[in-house]
């Protein structure tokens, strides 16, 4: 195989690293930890025969043209691939490979973390401990909301979904409110799940979660009108896309109190978060961890190589997300 030039956003883990330059590839790797502006990634792709790119990273055509004919691929580090533009790359005949399915259990984890963590104001009781206030038991210090035999509900039931699914049944014996484009028999018969719309859930849970990708109908999925049927009670956790959140009617429905509090890994205008959500103790704020565990992002890694390395040498991709690519050639 000839020698190929591939340029890497960001530094990754290194048995990917590994795995690529075994395959005979020189690669050249962004020596920033930080996310590169679109200048940046014109000139790293210059002269490049393919490119692996963050979920952090806006790919778009003149990145791909500026390659020339010499790219053959975008291989994403991320299971979500809204960060390009994937229509520019399939008219140009270019395959974008995402890495699917690696996540699902550990993404799933993070959820119930941030649901317990809420709930049971961890956050907010390891502040209060640490800056000296805690001064023995109290029976009404730091009260917060039981988990097991509550109403969990679900949006988008897909691997995530199903998997905290069943963590909240299985594990907590919760309800489980469910909404998702198809019925899941899955839910339905295994775990005794109910398929609802997200009118009905937001009167009846306890607890909402939300696992659905950011689409063009998923942006602002959650704003005034659904903070105002949630229960004052119920809390919201979302560990899917930033956007599928209005931060500013989320800010207003916990200030006013008309939701208990809500955790989130993702942000509207990420990296930024709102500044008056870094004020609220009902509310936690994760820096998009969801993935962040060493075995993850470690196989998210290999996959992410993998998908590379076949394409390179004129291999079908294990995970492309455009296979009208090869259809039509």
């Amino acid at each position: 195989m000839a020698k190929y030039k591939v340029f890497l956003t960001r530094r990754i883990p290194q048995p990917a690293i590994d795995f690529i330059e075994e395959n005979n590839i020189e690669l050249e790797i962004n020596p920033e930890n930080r996310v590169l502006t679109h200048e940046e990634i014109l000139n790293g792709v210059k002269g490049k025969d393919a490119l692996i790119c963050l979920l952090t990273d806006k790919i778009d055509g003149e990145i791909m043209d500026i390659a020339g004919k010499n790219l053959k691929i975008i291989a994403n580090y991320a299971v979500g691939y809204n960060n390009i533009d994937v229509k520019a790359a399939t008219e140009r005949g270019i395959p974008v490979t995402n890495t699917p399915g690696v996540l699902t259990e550990t993404t799933a984890d993070l959820t119930m973390a941030l649901l317990l963590s809420i709930s049971r104001r961890i956050v907010e009781s390891d502040k209060y401990t640490r800056e000296g206030k805690f001064k023995g038991w109290g029976p009404m210090l730091h009260l917060g909301s039981d988990i097991h035999g509550k109403t969990i509900g679900i949006i988008g039931c897909g691997r995530i979904g199903t998997a905290v699914a069943k963590r909240a049944a299985k594990g907590f014996k919760m309800k489980v409110l469910y909404n998702s484009i198809n019925k899941k028999k899955e839910i339905e018969e295994e775990l005794g799940g109910e398929y609802c719309t997200i009118e009905e859930m937001c009167e009846r849970a306890d607890y909402i979660t939300l696992h659905v990708p950011l689409t063009e109908k998923t942006k602002y999925l959650f704003g005034e009108k659904e903070f105002e049927a949630m229960k004052e009670t119920a809390y919201l956790i979302n560990t899917s896309r930033g956007e599928v959140v209005n931060e500013e009617a989320l800010v207003r429905a916990l200030k006013e109190k008309k939701i208990a509090g809500a955790a989130l890994d993702v942000y509207e205008k990420e990296p930024i978060v709102h500044p008056e959500l870094k004020k609220l103790d009902n509310v936690i704020i994760t820096a998009h961890i969801g993935t962040a565990t060493i075995e993850t992002r470690t196989e998210m890694g290999m996959m992410a190589a993998r998908n590379l390395v076949a394409v390179l040498k004129g291999q079908k991709p294990p995970n492309c997300v455009n296979q009208e690519v090869y259809e039509r050639k």
